[in-house]
């Protein structure tokens, strides 16, 4: 349990955007953080966030709408910690630069992801990979810091695949995604493209993303390097007329051969990587196995844990790897603001805040 004198200031980085406006409303009532500052493009800058932001996310948080919208620079914010909502066609030298004033970044965007020196954590899955931050100061010679979270769906699919990767190793793991318009953003995708229909593709190298980036949240850190988890992955995606709610279809081959039943009792009996730690964000159950024959469903599945538990279902044997099933999570939530914001509490709790800001 980490005990703070005051709540630690915060930033938003995109806060009018769809997974800003996320960001936003989870941190509203945070318990150890505190909204101080929401930038966005210069275009935004100087208005107050209620005339800014045209907010989809719910009810605007009242202590949020008056707060002036200040632009992406680092003289401009004054919070430690920032989370990043940035589309990645902006986010990569933004990023850098906070961190180069000292920040840590919590990021959504992809240009990050993949460095060598960039921890790319799910806090349940793969906390270990976290001093990898150490590997990053030194390197890039900064004081701050940049901590990524996976692609929405790769986030989906690296939580169910993580107990079976542990308990008897991945081979290869075929999956299909369907996945729900809000992880276009906003205004997304046109209503005559989507409605009753289904686009077999996502751009953005959606596909290799997934096939990319599981693999290294399964891995090792060995020596200051992430040692990526062999496994091979073929995804296909598509985006479907689903408000909220990544649903991933996954044929596995394991390392052993083993029976369903053992899947679902690995399943059922995963303990996360962060299990006691009172983490303020964290769900009691980060796996759900659910046993009927029609779940999981976004619908009914998707706010469990407040949007942060991923729901598993459908275990059964496939005729050419070993087991079948079938993942759902919130990608706004567990896929995004909501993973960053329990990276940032997993930072605060084992003391990665830099030197000079003591709470």
């Amino acid at each position: 349990m980490t005990s703070l004198d005051r709540p630690i200031p915060v930033a938003v980085l995109g806060a009018t955007g769809a997974v800003g406006q996320t960001f936003v409303r989870l941190l509203a009532n945070h318990p150890w953080f505190a909204l101080a500052d929401v930038a966005a493009s210069e275009r935004s800058a100087g208005k107050a966030y209620a005339e800014a932001a045209r907010w989809i996310a719910g009810e605007m948080p009242d202590e949020v709408a008056s707060l002036p919208v200040v632009a992406c620079d680092p003289r401009e914010v004054s919070a430690p910690i920032v989370f990043s909502a940035l589309d990645s066609s902006v986010a990569g030298d933004v990023e850098q630069a906070f961190a180069r004033a000292g920040r840590l970044v919590l990021t959504n965007a992809r240009n990050h992801r993949m460095d060598p020196d960039v921890p790319l954590v799910i806090a349940e899955v793969n906390p270990g990979h976290l001093p990898l931050l150490e590997v990053q100061r030194l390197r890039r010679k900064w004081r701050g810091g940049i901590v990524a979270n996976g692609n929405c769906a790769a986030i989906v699919i690296t939580m169910a695949l993580a107990p079976l990767e542990r308990a008897f190793g991945i081979e290869r793991v075929f999956v299909a995604t369907l996945q729900a318009v809000s992880g276009a953003g906003y205004p997304g995708v046109p209503t005559l493209d989507i409605l009753g229909n289904v686009i077999p593709y996502i751009s953005g190298g959606e596909e290799e993303k997934i096939e990319r980036e599981a693999p290294k949240m399964l891995g090792a850190l060995r020596d200051g390097v992430i040692e990526p988890a062999p496994l091979r992955i073929s995804a296909q995606v598509h985006r479907v007329p689903v408000e909220h709610g990544h649903t991933a279809s996954m044929a596995i081959a394991l390392g052993r051969r083993v029976s369903p039943d053992e899947v679902r009792e690995t399943l059922a009996g995963w303990r996360s990587g962060i299990a006691g730690r009172a983490l303020p964000s964290a769900p009691r159950e980060p796996l759900v196995l659910l046993d009927e024959r029609d779940r999981p469903q976004p619908r009914r599945d998707v706010d469990r844990g407040a949007g942060m538990t991923v729901s598993i279902g459908r275990v059964r044997p496939d005729p050419i790897g070993d087991v079948r099933m079938v993942a759902c999570g919130h990608n706004t939530v567990r896929g995004a603001a909501g993973a960053s914001i329990l990276n940032a509490e997993l930072l605060v709790a084992d003391g990665w805040l830099p030197d000079d800001y003591a709470t």
